[in-house]
This record gives structure tokens, sequence and C-alpha cells, in this order.
């Protein structure tokens, strides 16, 4: 009934508040409020609910650190399977008669102690980090699920014997570990590199992976399934793995850019990859001697080894800011 005779539509309209009174609205604003296409804040188009990855994707979109480190890890895969896009000649093409001249047309950075272009060595020795911190990521993260997630579903004796399994491998030093194994390899390609880190990186993420299937499979909705006559198979791959994957993305993503960091360390001692492969590891290592007469040689690869680091693990903090829930 309208508060003013004579005149055809209302002016206002009664809506229901959340505490179970009303509210006058204007009728322009109730329309507004029908029509609207996103529901209530938690919900999306239609009124659906959101999901945590469609919360954690649109957070990661206004996040200036995820950006800028994303953008710098995409140049960085850019490069690796392109390098000859922004640097020519080969980095295995080197000069004597050059030896540790500064700057010039053609060599940016200058060179090394062998007369070797360090910007073209430095170009190519992304191809070897991001294929070694990748490819180990993936195996360690494989590998530490598979394991974590079967001792956390199942528990019991499984869940004992993987637990002092993995006490065992946390007792090794990672970087006597890598002098120990790999001074043993001849070969000079990054499968040892990489096979060394699986061997003793899973164990990390199978604590994580293990601690958040417990966590899963106690959720209401994991009982209902496996009340409902549900598979252990269907309960792992339908129910547990999608909510319990987040903390070992998260986990996966920051211990990248420390693998990184690690295979640098092993071709720097010498054990990792070794000559004729371009690795800014073996860059470092070759130029420590020359560091008063040309200190170039080694800033620019290590420079370039602690940007890439940085990346990543600046990537994998905003990934848990925006995966945590707590932090919401």
């Amino acid at each position: 009934m309208s508060d003013h005779p004579g005149t055809g539509a209302p002016e206002g309209v009664i809506a229901p508040t959340g505490a179970g009174g009303a509210m006058d609205l204007a009728a322009s604003e109730a329309e507004t409020l029908e029509k609207t296409p996103g529901g209530p804040q938690g919900t999306g188009p239609a009124g659906k609910p959101r999901s945590l990855w469609s919360d954690a994707w649109r957070d990661l979109r206004r996040n200036p650190v995820f950006i800028i480190s994303a953008l710098v890890i995409l140049f960085l895969v850019f490069i690796s399977l392109w390098p000859s896009a922004i640097a020519s000649g080969s980095p295995l093409k080197c000069n004597l008669s050059k030896a540790q001249e500064g700057s010039q047309p053609g060599a940016p950075f200058g060179y090394d102690g062998q007369g070797c272009n360090v910007y073209t060595r430095t170009v190519y020795g992304a191809r070897t980090s991001v294929t070694v911190g990748v490819l180990a990521t993936l195996g360690v993260a494989i590998l530490g699920s598979i394991l974590g997630g079967f001792a956390g579903f199942f528990g019991g004796f499984w869940d004992s014997i993987l637990s002092r399994i993995t006490d065992v491998f946390f007792a090794i030093p990672v970087v006597l570990g890598g002098l120990v194994l790999l001074s043993v390899v001849t070969s000079n390609t990054v499968w040892p590199v990489i096979g060394f880190m699986v061997l003793l990186g899973w164990p990390q993420i199978s604590r994580i992976a293990r601690g958040s299937v417990i966590t899963a499979k106690q959720n209401d909705y994991v009982q209902a399934a496996r009340a409902l006559g549900a598979s252990n198979s269907r309960l792992l791959l339908r129910h547990i793995a999608p909510n319990a994957v987040a903390p070992v993305i998260v986990v996966a993503t920051i211990a990248l850019g420390t693998y990184i960091a690690l295979e640098a360390t092993l071709s720097y001692l010498g054990v990792g990859l070794k000559p004729p492969s371009v690795s800014w590891g073996i860059d470092i290592s070759a130029a420590s001697p020359y560091i008063r007469n040309a200190p170039h040689a080694l800033l620019w690869p290590s420079g370039a080894l602690a940007v890439t680091v940085l990346a990543f693990i600046m990537l994998g903090d905003a990934v848990r800011d925006a995966l945590d829930p707590k932090l919401r």
C-alpha cells in the first residue's frame, strides 16, 4: 500500500533483515538486490558458493608479490626454453685472449677467466636451474604425497614404519649427503642430481601430506561417504586428496627455490653438474679465484641465482597466504 495516495508505484518496500526484523528499502535498491548476479560474501554468481581455489585465485590476482614473482618466473621459463632469443652464440665458445675483460659490445656482462661470454652463460644457465628445480620438485611432491597420504589414511603399522624411515632421512645432512652420494657418480647429466634431491627431499612433503590426510579424513563428509559404502580409493581420490593437497602445493612451491640453490651449491662444490654442462654453480665456482680481477664474472651468475630463488620463495609465500583460511 502506497504511503502517498494518488501515486501508482510504491515508494518503498519492506525487506527482511538477518535478525528477523525489517528495514525500508527504496524501490530502486530493492530492484538492484534482485538483479545482482553475485550472491552474498563467500558466494559466486547466482549465489553459488565459491571454492577454496577460486577464492585463492582471486586473492592472488590482487597480490603484487604474486604478480611480480610470477612475471620473473615466466621470464625464466621463457629463456630456459628459448635462450637463443636473447643471447647469441654458444655458451661453450670461449676466447682466452679476452679473459677477464669487462663489458663491451656483444658481451654486456664481460668475459670470465676462460674468455667465455658471461652474459651468454648466465642466460643458458637458467635452463639447467629451472629444469633441475621443476623436475626435483615434481618427483618430491609425487613420492612424498603418495607415501604420506597412504600412511595418514591407513595409519597403524604402516604409519609407524614410514615415520621411523622419515626420521632416518631427516637425520642426514643434505649437503654432506650430496658430497658422499654424488662423488661416486661420473654422469654429466642432471638426472643424478635430481635423483639425489628426490631421495632426500620426500620426507618433508610426506610429513605434510600425512598430516593433511589425517585432518581431512576426520571431516563429516568423509565419514558420510564411508557410511554410504565408498571404497578406499574413492575416498582418497574424490574426497580427501582435493582437500589435502593445498599444504603440499605451498611447501613444494617454496622448496623449488631451495632445490635450485642446492643444485648450485653442489655444482660449486664439484659434485653436482660438471663441465661442459652450463650451470650458475659451475660459473660461480670458476669465477671465485678471479674475484679481485674480474668480479663481474662472479656477480652476474650469483645475482641471477639469487633473483631466481627469491622469486620462487615469494611465489610460495603468496600461494600460502591465499590458500590458508586462517589468514583471510
